[in-house]
């Protein structure tokens, strides 16, 4: 059975099964919810959608992958979710000679009133909301100790296990024009993330607005609407809601007929190399959950199975060589499928 994803995450709490309890969390929620967007929304301009999946990824307890051209805000839009969810943030720079023990820590020795012994000294990813700046052009062995310390919550270092701070969350962005000096992450690194967000450009209103806001003599700064001890409620009551049969459903329909061994359409069958495991369908289900609360709604629709789709299925599937000639494209193979469930 696979892992649910991001292990780690706080899956016990004060809010009760108590229906009462739960409809007073979602409400305080809500409010708090209103507060977060407005916030992130003084310094962060016409993103609307990657602000969503981006709490949503976070409410999901998981891990994002921002996919888009440098200079969109993605390192902006991380350093106000921190500052905005009340979180430690850091930041990596990844390089190709960027070493496993750069970023997970290492020990050092220490000499004390004659005395030597070993002193673990943490890296940056002891953190609670930690951007991984191009993760893709660092080496397939430093990827490696971040993604395992993604899904374990804890590093190992001599032997020695050290936990992460709680709530523990990953935000990784990717350059897709430039691909020169890069190691690709392998697909099942990939499935690491809840979702892969991918960031356009601003329409028109929103650019002027930006220029007009970040380029005067004051600029506005974020403010804390909530705190990570918040968030970790949020999370365990995203794991509280209620879900529909037909929405369960939904999710099996479009996970299952996304992989050609047990897909009916023949699209599928003869374009789609390898599809979604159950992973896909966990992050489904978690993630409609957390939209749901977003949107002021105390239980998940089809509609956001719909909109997320996307975003969870485009990273953990390919196509096959066959495909491309034919000029099959990974968001249509999709899009075909949702419109079966829609």
């Amino acid at each position: 059975m696979a892992d649910t994803p991001q292990a780690g995450v706080n899956r016990a709490g004060p809010i009760g099964t108590d229906p009462n309890a739960v409809l007073a969390a979602a409400e305080a929620l809500g409010a708090q919810i209103v507060q977060v967007r407005g916030a992130i929304g003084r310094v962060i301009f016409g993103q609307d959608e990657v602000i969503d999946q981006s709490l949503i990824t976070l409410m999901s307890g998981g891990h994002v992958l921002l996919v888009g051209v440098p200079g969109l805000g993605k390192s902006r839009l991380v350093e106000t979710l921190g500052v905005v969810l009340g979180m430690a943030t850091k930041r990596i720079q990844f390089t190709p000679d960027l070493m496993p023990a750069d970023i997970v820590g290492s020990e050092v020795l220490d000499e004390t009133d004659g005395r030597r012994a070993f002193r673990f000294v943490p890296g940056p990813v002891f953190c609670q909301l930690l951007m991984a700046d191009e993760i893709n052009r660092a080496s397939p062995r430093t990827q490696s100790a971040l993604l395992q310390a993604m899904q374990e919550q804890r590093v190992a270092v001599s032997g020695v296990e050290h936990a992460l701070p709680r709530p523990f969350h990953v935000l990784a962005t990717q350059n897709p024009i430039e691909q020169e000096g890069t190691y690709p992450l392998p697909e099942a690194q990939l499935d690491r993330f809840l979702l892969e967000v991918n960031v356009s450009y601003p329409d028109l209103g929103a650019e002027r607005t930006m220029l007009l806001a970040t380029t005067g003599a004051q600029e506005a700064k974020p403010l804390q609407a909530m705190s990570a001890d918040d968030l970790a409620m949020a999370q365990a009551l995203v794991r509280r809601l209620p879900i529909g049969e037909k929405v369960v459903e939904a999710i099996l329909a479009l996970v299952r007929g996304c992989r050609p061994e047990t897909a009916g359409d023949e699209i599928v069958r003869r374009h789609v190399a390898w599809g979604p495991g159950p992973r896909a369908a966990q992050a489904l289900m978690l993630a409609s959950r957390a939209r749901a609360l977003l949107s002021g709604r105390l239980a998940p629709s089809v509609d956001d199975i719909v909109a997320l789709a996307r975003p969870v299925l485009r990273h953990r599937m390919a196509l096959s060589f066959s495909a491309r000639a034919d000029g099959v494209m990974l968001p249509e193979v999709i899009d075909r499928l949702v419109g079966k469930i829609g």
